[in-house]
């Protein structure tokens, strides 16, 4: 006999490569402060790419990656955009998924940012939403300079974010998300920001989008670890600015093996479900391996 094969092992000689799924979300996009009678587009969401039930921007399932022990592998988790800024994007190895676009700044000044999703349009000059990133989101909704002033919703990775019709009294809805089961419960990720208007504001999307306001300041940041965009503010005057929500990696292979962070960097959890470990890394940059 020349080795006996263990768990996917060759005992003796070699490791063989073994598939590892993944979710990769990266952090939603910002909204700026804004001193104005209009209002800024929502957040869009952080691209999101999966092997497992479902990805973003209605593509195809992405390829489980091969990888062998002892070697190290990319893991940085995207932070979330901070008011006039796009999310930063996430990696696991060779896959990298876009930050979300920032919300337009309510005025030709600052337009929506293109990202995994895109933000949402402000309302001057009925400001045009920003396009996703193919198979990672969608695209932001356009905001509307009408007399309420409703701002677009920003996209999610399962939906456009929603444009206000004409004179419409409500912001723009946030795109809904998309559902992953990776760690065995299905969890919504990357919802787009909701829109805000003077009347009645838009609601994030499903999967951690923050909501807008009709008030100055009480629309919500995208929730941490989902890759939510950021709501945006309504009513007249200074308006703070709103964050995204941070990303997340979860990584899916057989019990058999531990992983390890060598040079530390990353913050992460591991459980077992069945013949699988699950990893969760929600924060930070460094190396995984595995043995």
């Amino acid at each position: 006999m020349i080795g006996n094969i263990i768990a996917g092992q060759l005992i003796g000689f070699v490791t063989l490569p073994q598939t590892i799924d993944y979710l990769v979300v990266a952090g939603g996009g910002g909204v700026r402060a804004l001193n104005a009678t209009s209002n800024c587009g929502a957040g869009g969401a952080g691209g999101l790419r999966s092997t497992v039930t479902a990805t973003g921007g209605g593509g195809s399932l992405e390829t489980a990656i091969s990888f062998t022990t002892s070697t190290n592998y990319t893991v940085t988790v995207g932070a979330g955009g901070a008011g006039d800024a796009n999310g930063s994007d996430s990696v696991f190895s060779t896959i990298t998924s876009t930050g979300g676009g920032k919300g337009g700044g309510g005025n030709t000044i600052s337009n929506p940012g293109i990202g995994g999703s895109g933000g949402g349009g402000g309302t001057f000059e009925d400001q045009a939403g920003a396009a996703g990133t193919a198979n990672q989101g969608f695209a932001g909704g356009a905001g509307n300079e009408a007399n309420n002033y409703p701002a677009g919703g920003g996209g999610g990775a399962g939906a456009v974010g929603v444009s206000p019709a004409t004179d419409a009294s409500n912001g723009g809805n946030g795109g809904v998300g998309v559902a992953v089961a990776i760690t065995g419960s299905s969890v919504y990720y990357a919802g787009g920001g909701g829109g805000g208007a003077k009347a009645n504001a838009g609601v994030g999307g499903n999967g951690g989008g923050g909501n807008g306001s009709t008030t100055l300041n009480t629309a919500t940041n995208g929730t941490a670890n989902t890759g939510g965009g950021a709501g945006s503010n309504g009513g007249t005057g200074d308006k703070l600015a709103t964050n995204g929500g941070s990303g997340i990696v979860i990584l899916k292979y057989p019990n058999t093996f531990t992983i390890s962070n060598p040079g530390g960097g990353l913050t992460l959890s591991t459980s077992t479900s069945g013949a699988y470990k699950i990893t969760s890394v929600t924060a930070g940059t460094g190396n995984v391996s595995w043995a």
